[in-house]
């Protein structure tokens, strides 16, 4: 089959043919529908090495870690799955036996350091192909939901949802206010999050006229970047500040724009990896400002993503490609051409 394969370090991944896999025990062989390209597949192969990033990460295997598919065949002991149902796939894998991994948080693995992997996508073969194998335990079903347009959402859904779960007590009750900074594909999804979770008036800013626009017609408030941006931000909040920010991009720039808008006893929640830094000081932060950040989420909240997308209160804005376009798909994205989320789709939109 073909598959979009990592396999040297520092140098664009290519496409290529390899054996088709079949499931093991417990687990299932997915008819790959749909698999997103992310920002954190391009640190894979372009910022890591040798002697930088998780040793679960050397090459070589197949690209992403965003995946949905139709049930193909099922391995030795699974039960309850009908074949030619549409799944979300779960990516992050842990242990299965550990105090994180029985809450559905194998983000968070106590064993992490032994895995010999860390997703799906990520160490262990991904969905960048035609067919991938995936433990029962991380489908999550789609019903009657488009699976392609789906695919993005382990990833570029669950992980604000994750965070703006988190920083819900922040903006519970009336005249709240909630900040998102840089309007990719999460940050266009946790537009919508908030949207459908919180009452909150919801804030954004970036700097591409096109990502405010489609922020905008989801009801934001949105605002450019330039030097007037953080009073700007402030005077919607009526001068005291955001209660809760959230920061998808993570350079030191857009930290400290958070830090600058957040209100008394706001939450801050970093959720990019632009490697961004923060000094702090206690006179020019205000009182009780939580600080934080966040990685992917739980199996449970995945499945609470699918149910606000088969809802329809959450979808994601994606351009499709062919399988035999996927590198195409991941130069846009790394040249910053993307508007939403690229999807590679082996099998074509069903």
């Amino acid at each position: 089959m073909k598959a979009v394969l990592f396999d040297r370090y520092k140098t664009m991944p290519s496409l290529q043919e390899v054996d088709k896999p079949r499931p093991g025990p417990g687990e299932v062989l997915l008819k790959v529908a749909g698999a997103g390209a992310c920002h954190s597949d391009i640190a894979v192969f372009r910022e890591f090495d040798e002697s930088f990033g998780p040793a679960q990460l050397k090459p070589s295997f197949v690209l992403g870690h965003e995946s949905s598919g139709w049930a193909e065949e099922l391995g030795e002991g699974v039960e309850g799955i009908t074949l030619g149902d549409a799944f979300l796939v779960y990516g992050p894998m842990g242990c299965g036996r550990c105090r994180a991994c029985s809450r559905g948080q194998d983000t968070y693995c106590e064993n992490a350091a032994t895995m010999p992997y860390l997703a799906a996508g990520l160490g262990r073969d991904g969905g960048m192909a035609e067919y991938l194998t995936v433990p029962v335990r991380n489908l999550v079903p789609l019903g009657d939901a488009d699976p392609v347009a789906a695919a993005p959402l382990s990833d570029a859904g669950l992980t604000p949802y994750h965070a703006i779960k988190k920083s819900l007590p922040a903006l519970a009750g009336g005249g709240k206010t909630a900040l998102v900074i840089g309007l990719g594909g999460l940050g266009q999804i946790a537009v919508q999050i908030l949207t459908a979770l919180t009452g909150a008036t919801v804030i954004a800013t970036d700097m591409k006229e096109d990502a405010m626009a489609r922020a905008a017609a989801n009801g934001a408030v949105v605002l450019p970047g330039g030097p007037d941006q953080a009073d700007a931000i402030r005077a919607v909040t009526g001068g005291k500040g955001v209660d809760a920010v959230f920061d998808f991009v993570g350079a030191g720039p857009t930290i400290a724009l958070a830090m600058g808008v957040v209100a008394l006893r706001g939450r801050v929640t970093v959720v990019g990896i632009a490697n961004g830094t923060f000094e702090w000081n206690f006179y020019t932060v205000p009182y009780e400002v939580e600080l934080t950040s966040t990685y992917w989420g739980t199996i449970e909240e995945l499945h609470e993503v699918v149910d606000l997308y088969r809802a329809g209160q959450i979808t994601p804005d994606v351009t499709v490609y062919s399988l035999d376009d996927a590198i195409d798909a991941y130069r846009a994205l790394e040249a910053g051409e993307l508007s939403g989320r690229a999807v590679v789709a082996p099998h074509g939109r069903v």
